[in-house]
């Protein structure tokens, strides 16, 4: 059974994947897998792009999207005349004759990875490639759907399950709670951070090597970091909605707390020091 495995960490926003997917896609049949992706309004393959925190503490994480080829499809559930069907190799593919008419089918994917083709009447999706799986010389002996092999970073990687398996094993899925049980896995997908910075404004510098902790509220978990030579501080993969403890310790200094609530990724901003001899 064929799965896709992601690592978000290792994509650098190149969009190769989904260029290489609108080439493979746009104005070209596969039959009987699909009929020809129309040039705007659809990406089989996309790549989301999410601005993280404020300024000047920012990251930007890129994350691969497309069909989830669902063992538990919705879009199989709400098809009729079978216009949608699961291969031996788990890919879910909608049939370009037999889905005609069926609007439905774009409401049914939760993961909006069905599109609807106005002109030709029928939605449309990802189809992994399967017209090059089953026909590798179309593509030179590459077994490999054109995204994955448009990537060159690695962070999108394809094949058979049980060859993925130790990836599989650290991966989640998107939306577990909608219970499709998809065959697309991630692997470092970005949880929230908290950042900030330590200054001492009397003295008008940055504060290095201070000790930072945050602990969970809800868990009882404590992370460790220290100031670098910026003053900056960085707590990364935290989970969100709930709340977390700043303990800040330099020696000299008074030391400091703060409580933050993460619901997004958090930037405290600049954080002022007192000395302990000012409170003499």
């Amino acid at each position: 059974m064929k799965v896709f495995v992601i690592d978000p960490s290792i994509c650098n926003g190149c969009f190769n994947c989904q260029v290489a997917c609108k080439d493979e896609m746009v104005s070209n049949d596969w039959p009987p897998y699909s009929s020809a992706e129309p040039d705007i309004g659809q990406f089989w393959m996309k790549v989301n792009q999410k601005v993280r925190g404020t300024v000047p503490k920012v990251k930007v994480a890129y994350t691969c999207m497309l069909c989830m080829h669902c063992d538990n499809a919705p879009c199989m559930k709400a098809a009729t005349n079978g216009a949608v069907y699961k291969r031996n190799d788990g890919i879910v593919i909608i049939d370009p004759v037999k889905s005609a008419g069926q609007k439905q089918l774009v409401a049914a994917c939760p993961y909006g990875a069905v599109f609807w083709n106005e002109t030709l009447n029928i939605p449309q999706k990802c189809t992994a490639c399967a017209h090059i799986l089953d026909n590798s010389d179309l593509a030179g002996g590459i077994q490999t759907p054109r995204c994955v092999d448009a990537c060159q970073t690695g962070a999108i990687q394809f094949g058979e399950e049980s060859d993925l398996q130790s990836l599989i094993s650290q991966a989640e899925v998107l939306h577990p709670e909608f219970g499709t049980q998809p065959r697309v896995y991630y692997v470092n997908l970005p949880k929230l951070f908290i950042a900030g910075t330590l200054g001492d404004p009397v003295a008008d510098e940055c504060i290095e090597g201070a000790t930072v902790l945050a602990s969970d509220l809800t868990t009882g978990k404590t992370y460790a970091t220290t100031t670098d030579i910026f003053g900056d501080f960085w707590f990364e993969d935290l989970m969100g909605g709930r709340s977390y403890q700043l303990n800040i310790t330099k020696s000299g200094y008074m030391s400091k707390q703060l409580t933050v609530f993460l619901n997004d990724d958090k930037n405290v901003g600049e954080v002022d020091m007192v000395t302990t001899g000012a409170q003499e």
